[in-house]
């Protein structure tokens, strides 16, 4: 369904594993980002009402997931960590650096770029929903898969109403292209996109 060129290898969990209080920091920050992106995908194109209804929802979604990551944190008697850098996403927003763009490219761009990371993380929760050790994270990690397969379908499915005059597919594709290449790198470290 996710179209992702590369699959996670299921021994990053292991990595996962050797320090979860990382991974539940990194996870925050990368709810935290997901909510500052609907919102920013609002101020930057309040011109579709649906969009922005959608964009509303999710970003109050990903800020409940940032509540829960942290409650989880709070419970293992830990604090939240200070906010790392998302090299994979940066890496990502490589690509849509195109100047002189039309308005609709730049949108269509801004909605698989979401799409794309959306994706990544439900492949990652799914890996670790069916190979952690902790039951309890196995079923958090479950859950979130399936939210996060509907962000997924969402931003996508904007991309290809909203982008009139745009090939959506071939970008999809390319982009699905570009992101195997930047995934190869990853999948070493304790961090959601890692």
């Amino acid at each position: 369904m996710l179209g992702l060129k590369l699959s996670t290898d299921p021994r990053w969990v292991n990595i996962v594993e050797s320090n979860i209080d990382e991974i539940l920091t990194d996870h925050a920050y990368c709810e935290q980002k997901a909510a500052s992106n609907a919102i920013s995908i609002i101020v930057n194109h309040p011109e579709y009402p649906e969009l922005v209804s959608k964009m509303v929802d999710i970003a109050r979604e990903e800020l409940e997931h940032f509540q829960m990551v942290h409650q989880l944190i709070i419970d293992r008697g830990q604090v939240l960590g200070r906010e790392r850098k998302d090299n994979y996403v940066n890496e990502l927003m490589k690509f849509i650096k195109i100047p002189f763009r039309l308005r609709v490219e730049v949108l269509v761009d801004r909605l698989l770029l979401a799409a794309m990371i959306e994706a990544r993380s439900c492949e990652r929760f799914r890996v670790l929903s069916e190979n952690i050790k902790d039951v309890k994270l196995a079923k958090f990690y479950r859950d979130l898969m399936i939210s996060e397969a509907d962000h997924y379908t969402t931003f996508i499915t904007f991309a290809r109403e909203l982008g009139i005059g745009v090939d959506v597919e071939k970008r999809w594709q390319e982009f699905l292209d570009y992101e195997a290449t930047v995934i190869s790198s990853y999948g070493s470290e304790e961090k959601i996109h890692g």
